[in-house]
């Protein structure tokens, strides 16, 4: 039988998580699917646009969809 601290720490998250206020829905739906369309996800889009905004060390854009593809 496990114990509530190992209970615990087999559900914590292996990253801190970080909370982004005011985007709703259809936004994160719309951004859910350009993401995917790019083989990409919103987690690694967002470090992206992060590190590129915060002048780190060569970081990049993330890339875009085509506009035919975009939601």
């Amino acid at each position: 039988m496990t114990t509530d601290n190992t209970r615990r720490k087999q559900h914590r998250h292996q990253y801190k998580q970080r909370v982004l206020r005011g985007i709703d829905d259809e936004l994160t739906a719309d951004f859910d699917a350009a993401a995917r369309s790019v083989g990409s996800d919103r987690s690694n889009i967002t470090r992206q646009l992060w590190e590129w905004f915060a002048g780190r060390s060569g970081a990049e854009l993330p890339k875009r969809p085509d506009s035919e593809s975009r939601p």
